[in-house]
């Protein structure tokens, strides 16, 4: 898995800015919601805060949530569009509230009983070892923009956990994360920090 050659290597998520469906709790797989004014400002925050950081690599998610919020946070030019980066689909589940999903499923989450006509927990955890494993072939730091429950999962995986793992990695729009390594082991170096700008 790990390689202590990459012992210094940081990999930083930042998840995309407030859309109408983030502040609503609607779930946003594929659908293309553009950003709200507060989640424009936010991605701009973000850039702010990056702004001394030099990364061997960008990627970012093709859909618009993700791209703007890479673009306006200043990494547009080199970002490279990665369609493993894509959020989970939730299939029938698109646009729904948990709350409005529980009408029909008591109890029910999206770790333990994943959606119809959509991708499974697996799937997810699937793309997220691909692009862990693009990440660790690099020499130097990466930045990926990208989405809640796909960054969750992501994260779990570079810990060597089960996808599922992703549900005790709450994270909010425009954060910033990071991924690394305490010696050769893959830890969370920051996680869900908001930033102001």
């Amino acid at each position: 898995m790990s390689s202590p050659s990459h012992s210094a290597q940081e990999v930083v998520l930042v998840r995309h800015g407030e859309t109408d469906w983030s502040r609503a709790g609607r779930h946003t797989g594929r659908t293309d919601v553009p950003l709200t004014e507060q989640g424009r400002r936010q991605a701009e925050a973000v850039g702010v805060a990056l702004r001394d950081r030099a990364f061997a690599v960008v990627l970012t998610s093709p859909l618009a949530r993700a791209l703007e919020s890479c673009r306006l946070a200043g990494f547009g030019d080199g970002a490279q569009p990665r369609d493993e980066l894509m959020e989970w689909d939730y299939g029938a589940y698109e646009g729904r509230t948990t709350s409005e999903i529980r009408e029909e499923r008591p109890g029910w989450t999206l770790w333990r009983d994943g959606v119809p006509e959509g991708e499974s927990i697996d799937q997810v955890g699937e793309r997220a070892d691909s692009v862990i494993d693009q990440i660790r072939a690099l020499d130097g730091d990466a930045l990926l923009f990208a989405h809640g429950h796909f960054l969750r999962v992501l994260t779990a995986r570079w810990l060597e956990l089960e996808p599922s793992a992703g549900r005790l990695f709450a994270l909010d729009p425009a954060t910033l994360s990071a991924l690394g390594y305490e010696r050769e082991t893959p830890v969370i170096r920051l996680w869900n920090n908001a930033v102001t700008g």
